[in-house]
């Protein structure tokens, strides 16, 4: 059986994906103890365009991947509820992302993307080209 989970991401992170070819997720930096991917579209959507677009180091662009999981092996981690009804993830500690993303099935896929006001599609890297020139 198999679970889809979400993460969203910014430009700098989707870079990181296109480079490991939509495999897997990049190690976290050295402030960022967990991986959290959340298991609703709409959950991830809300951080998408609502923080991801304002923020400079996302690129002032968020975008929505899904990817999915066995779901046994999931039961290793507990979901943790951040606010709201929808608002669920799972904790990945920094160290388990290796092992987590060898058992990730398939490729990570582009779900959304929004586009905050200072967003620059001008930009000449393979993440800003590959947003804006596909359709989600």
């Amino acid at each position: 059986m198999k679970t889809t989970l979400y993460r969203p991401v910014g430009l700098k992170e989707l870079q990181l994906i296109i480079d490991l070819n939509f495999k897997g997720f990049p190690p976290r930096l050295e402030w960022q103890p967990i991986f959290y991917p959340v298991l609703n579209q709409e959950y991830a959507e809300q951080i998408a365009e609502k923080w991801n677009i304002n923020d400079e180091f996302s690129g002032y662009c968020g975008i929505v991947t899904a990817f999915q999981m066995p779901t046994e092996y999931l039961k290793k981690y507990e979901v943790h509820n951040v606010g709201g009804f929808i608002h669920n993830e799972l904790w990945v500690p920094a160290e388990e992302l290796e092992e987590f993303n060898a058992n990730m099935i398939g490729n990570i896929e582009v779900k959304k993307v929004f586009f905050g006001n200072k967003f620059d599609a001008a930009q000449e890297d393979v993440a800003t080209k590959f947003i804006t020139t596909q359709r989600f």
